[in-house]
């Protein structure tokens, strides 16, 4: 009897509910004393609850007829400590997330019971109650359906007035803390999602509207303080300055990707708003003018983030309206910002305006504007021809009259690396972004060859002028194709937004267009300042333009285009003769495989955000010796690239297709008299512990350690492309023979007799293989180039001159056959370029 009356009660039973429930109707008041057991309670309702709505249905029941939510609301109402305010939004969050029953669920959000604990005045100042609050209003939000959402509504003549749930929680949308704006974020997106139009209808009304406005202001903050980390990047790097642009960038694109759910809730008011307030506020007065104006009302974007900004709009806001209006903003001139946004022309962020052509005064937009404009002439979008001299400093763009189409030709044919690579990234986006018509696309020069073939074949199977057209038309017969587009999207912006551009007729010229850009891309391809990863993606756009052959480039194009491939190969027989030619046919190999992937890849290979990001390598500080192997070394990899990139491009001019390895001769048999043979090396890599033929070996001495020389016998062998300095001991037993105790790389050695001691011969010795190749050593690579990277040096000391000039010429000697088997396997490699010659010579004649 006894041991039954000291029994404890079952945790999970109606008994220590009704126990619990109990215990919180004697609570008065809550202060210091009894805060702890309330905590408890409030705490052991939530697990108990959570457990019967798993297991018996009769724990709700009870929760229910007992009215125990009415003592929750009494309870936060007698409490004067946070603790408690606390416990009570962690217990509403459990049950709410965790209760699987519908009654539940409905019970719960009736009565105004939720409603008032999300009106209830809190104090924020503790920032664990406000985690708890929204977490809590997080929790209500993931229950809201059609039906459920109804009962946190008020109504009157079924219009919504009253929504505390959603009205509570923006207020918190631009908490400095992210955990909170995220929480927020995902609220609001579940009540867009429920798709119940008067909901859709309130959150689209005045005053609630203004969320929207504030939301793209907030976006706006976000990108100027990307700005000043850009700049402040490139004036004063410092350690942490990638891990900042990398947080700020991922912060923009959260709320970009914020946007586009948004979007996707299907509500058509939303859409408008986010695209008006976007242009409004962001595009319009900021982005735009950045690209070659000053600070708008002392607010100013750089020219690089204002690139990086408009490709991530175009890419992952999906409004159509917003694409094709940011599409159409860039055949407007500056002058028409100055007028409406007050903007100030020519500012230091934007680069000096250099001339359209990148100092190739007469190549031409199309042979028949070659013949009919003076040779120094240049179509604008107003199809007007501007002359320039030969001593012309500023290009005649260089006023308000330039379009930001033009601006982004320019940064692609004139700018730096990082702002052609930017301009490329527009390029790209505008021609990957779906919700942009094609007519905008060909009114911008960009449409695809194979798009524009069809196109052709649809007018002449309608014809251009029919009544079946507007069968095929963007806007279902509204009138909005080919030109018209542009004009529309340019009426609105007028209409709408007071910027007047008077270049209606941009879009009936689309071929001078075209060509505006090919002459761009041929530019950019032939500068010698431009990043290979920048080339590339100058290599992928004029792909995804010219399909098929050499149609639409003219001569100039052709000549500039050869002209840099020479210059180009004649760089790289150069690296034959460098410090790395027993890599470069591997690297070769590599970078073929690569560009090909990249230039025949749907999409480009690089995001937009490297734009940003490559800031911070390009102004870390980079204490590697200007003369060392490592540098050589990533010059070589440069040059390959480039060279891989034309002569691809050359294939693709003579419309062959690419083969999937590079051209080039196997490796040679090994000759019997070779030096490598006579030592009886039968490997391309001697490895220490190996035993060789000590012929024409000459003794040395050489110390590792201060005042610990030693003696070795000294031997330069080549095989193939490879070719090692080998340091071997002579062998106890064979006297002909020793033992290879210590290898270095033959190639890139420079040796050096001594002026002063004609007996000590001078190498540099660099590593084996380039590290930056490794994706594993790469990370620790960039860290030691930091702090200054150096090749190791041998002295080597011989007996006499004789001696050491005997090694000298040794390894000279083995140097020019390394180099000459290179050479030889790269030949098929350079006789394409004759080939090519030759038609052009019979397309000419």
């Amino acid at each position: 009897m006894w041991f039954s009356f000291l029994r404890p009660r079952d945790r999970f039973s109606l008994v220590e509910l009704r126990h619990l429930t109990d215990q919180l109707r004697k609570i008065q008041i809550v202060n210091d004393t009894n805060k702890d057991l309330v905590v408890e309670a409030l705490r052991s309702i939530a697990e108990i609850l959570t457990y019967g709505d798993q297991h018996d249905p009769s724990f709700f029941e009870f929760f229910m007829e007992k009215q125990v939510m009415g003592e929750f609301v009494r309870i936060l109402g007698v409490s004067k400590t946070v603790t408690v305010s606390v416990q009570l939004l962690q217990t509403m969050s459990i049950m709410i997330q965790n209760l699987k029953s519908e009654q539940a669920i409905y019970y719960l959000f009736s009565n105004e019971y939720v409603n008032y604990l999300i009106t209830y005045t809190f104090d924020f100042q503790h920032e664990e109650l406000l985690s708890y609050y929204i977490s809590f209003l997080r929790a209500v939000s993931g229950k809201l359906n059609k039906h459920t959402i109804s009962l946190l509504l008020k109504t009157e003549n079924d219009v919504v007035v009253s929504f505390p749930l959603y009205v509570e929680g923006i207020k918190f949308a631009f908490h400095e803390e992210n955990m909170i704006r995220t929480a927020v974020r995902s609220l609001t997106l579940n009540v867009y999602h429920v798709g119940d139009e008067s909901v859709n209808d309130y959150v689209v009304s005045p005053p609630h509207t203004e969320y929207f406005s504030k939301l793209v202001s907030f976006f706006q903050k976000q990108c100027i303080d990307l700005s000043s980390m850009v700049l402040s990047t490139l004036e004063s790097p410092s350690s942490d300055s990638g891990g900042k642009l990398f947080s700020a960038v991922d912060g923009i694109e959260d709320t970009l990707y914020y946007f586009s759910d948004v979007i996707s809730a299907g509500i058509p008011d939303i859409g408008r708003l986010v695209t008006d307030h976007i242009l409004q506020n962001l595009t319009l007065p900021l982005l735009l003018p950045s690209l070659c104006s000053e600070a708008v009302n002392n607010v100013s974007i750089d020219p690089i983030t204002s690139l990086y900004l408009l490709c991530c709009i175009l890419r992952i806001v999906k409004i159509k309206d917003l694409a094709n209006i940011t599409a159409a903003t860039l055949f407007c001139p500056v002058k028409a910002f100055i007028a409406s946004f007050l903007v100030k022309p020519n500012s230091s962020l934007a680069p000096e305006r250099p001339r359209f052509r990148n100092g190739h005064q007469d190549n031409g937009v199309t042979e028949e504007a070659d013949q009919q404009s003076p040779s120094n002439a240049v179509l604008s979008e107003d199809g007007k021809s501007h002359v320039y001299s030969e001593n012309t400093t500023k290009s005649t763009f260089n006023d308000s009259d330039i379009t930001f189409r033009e601006t982004l030709l320019q940064y692609i044919s004139e700018g730096d690396d990082v702002q052609a690579q930017g301009s490329l990234f527009v390029l790209a986006t505008l021609l990957q972004t779906k919700e942009l018509e094609e007519s905008m696309l060909d009114a911008f020069g960009i449409l695809p060859q194979r798009k524009q073939h069809k196109k052709l074949l649809l007018q002449s199977l309608v014809g251009e002028d029919s009544d079946e057209e507007q069968l095929f038309s963007p806007r279902n017969g509204s009138m909005r194709d080919g030109s018209s587009e542009l004009d529309w999207c340019l009426r609105r912006l007028e209409e709408q937004f007071g910027v007047c551009c008077s270049l209606r007729g941009a879009a009936v010229s689309p071929l001078v267009h075209r060509h505006q850009v090919v002459d761009a891309l041929v530019s950019l391809l032939c500068r010698e300042n431009i990043s290979a990863e920048t080339l590339w993606c100058g290599g992928w756009l004029l792909r995804q333009l010219l399909p098929y052959s050499q149609a639409e480039f003219n001569h100039k194009h052709l000549k500039m285009l050869n002209d840099s491939y020479e210059k180009c190969k004649e760089a790289l027989i150069r690296e034959i003769k460098g410090s790395w030619p027993d890599l470069l046919i591997k690297v070769l190999f590599d970078e073929w495989k690569k560009c090909k992937k990249v230039i025949e890849a749907p999409s480009p290979q690089k995001d937009p955000i490297s734009v940003i990001l490559q800031l911070d390598r390009c102004s870390s500080n980079d204490n590697t010796v200007g003369d060392s192997s490592f540098t050589a070394g990533e010059k070589l990899c440069e040059v390959v690239k480039v060279f891989v990139l034309l002569h691809q491009l050359q294939i693709f001019l003579l419309g062959r297709p690419l083969p999937e390895q590079p051209p080039i001769h196997p490796s040679a048999v090994r000759s019997e008299t070779s030096r490598a043979t006579t030592s009886g090396l039968d490997v391309s890599v001697p490895k220490p512990g190996t035993e060789v033929k000590l012929v024409d070996a000459v003794p040395c001495w050489i110390a590792f350690e201060r005042g610990k020389e030693r003696e070795f016998s000294f031997l330069a062998l080549s095989s193939g492309i490879s070719g090692w300095i080998v340091l071997a001991e002579k062998s106890p037993l064979k006297p002909d023979h020793g033992i290879v105790r210590i290898i270095a790389p033959l190639a890139g050695c420079n040796p050096r007799i001594d002026e002063k001691q004609p007996r000590w011969l001078h190498l540099r010795i660099r590593p084996s293989t380039l590290p930056f190749l490794d994706p594993i050593k790469r990370g620790v690579y960039k860290k030691l180039k930091s702090k200054g990277l150096v090749d190791g040096k041998w002295t080597v000391a011989f007996r006499t001159d004789e001696f050491c000039q005997s090694a000298y010429s040794m390894v000279i000697h083995e140097m020019d056959l390394q180099c000459s088997e290179v050479e030889r396997r790269l030949m098929p490699l350079f006789e394409l370029d004759r080939n090519q010659q030759d038609q052009s010579n019979s397309t000419s004649g």
